[in-house]
């Protein structure tokens, strides 16, 4: 009875150490397993025209009259608008913006030299979807000189802007592609160290940002989204 109480023990003993074997190789296996893994970026871009456009325009009167002035600014907001009309652009489309008035003889340090006082700034603004037509009517803004309106440049505070407000429509698909292409970077990481895509251990959702192809073509933008993804790997 007692040989079998040790034989019995010897057996439970044999397959407890065969057991913690088992899972001694199991845990290993796994940690190494856990540190198997690539982390991998996606990129997808595309060009497209802008499908929006902002044009400040802007003109100036000078003068020493002020009701002479505003007169002046009504006359010239009224070819510029008569101008724009006539070449497709619809009324409410534009904003007339209150005209700004800067009185050179307020100014501390003002110069008594100017042959005058006044300066009046006044901006009619075109907002449209039309970016193509608003394009040749910039071309042929020459034109309002025959008629006596001089289109000043906005310069930095009334640039022409340009932009593209449909990507969110772009979105799914350039998403997908972007992660197409980590996982083609992924899958030749994997070949070239011998090893197998596993799951996808974590991904992000991108960053997509719009920027000018140029500096000379800022109506057509570059829209472009990176992803980042972790595979693991496997034998």
């Amino acid at each position: 009875m007692k040989d079998y109480r040790i034989v019995n023990a010897a057996t439970i003993m044999a397959l407890a150490i065969v057991c913690l074997g088992w899972f001694i190789k199991a845990g290993i296996d796994d940690f190494a397993n856990k540190d198997r893994r690539v982390n991998v970026k996606g990129l997808a871009e595309m060009e497209v025209p802008a499908d929006k456009v902002t044009w400040p325009i802007v003109s100036k009167e000078v003068g020493n009259d002020l009701p002479e002035l505003y007169e002046r600014v009504a006359v010239t907001q009224q070819k510029i608008k008569a101008f724009l009309l006539r070449n497709g652009i619809k009324e409410d489309e534009l904003t007339e913006n209150a005209p700004q008035v800067v009185d050179l003889k307020a100014r501390e340090y003002a110069d008594n030299n100017k042959a005058y006082r006044y300066i009046i700034t006044s901006v009619i603004t075109l907002t449209s979807s039309h970016v193509k037509e608003v394009r040749g009517i910039l071309a042929r803004q020459g034109d309002l000189l025959k008629e006596g309106v001089a289109i000043v440049d906005g310069g930095y505070e009334n640039p022409v802007k340009y932009e593209f407000v449909a990507f969110k429509e772009m979105k799914p698909k350039m998403m997908q592609e972007a992660i197409q292409n980590a996982e083609k970077t992924a899958q030749q990481f994997a070949e070239n160290s011998h090893s197998k895509l596993d799951k996808i251990i974590s991904a992000d959702q991108g960053q997509f940002s719009i920027d000018n192809r140029d500096d000379n073509t800022p109506y057509i933008k570059k829209v472009r989204v990176v992803t980042t993804v972790t595979y693991s790997l496997k034998d």
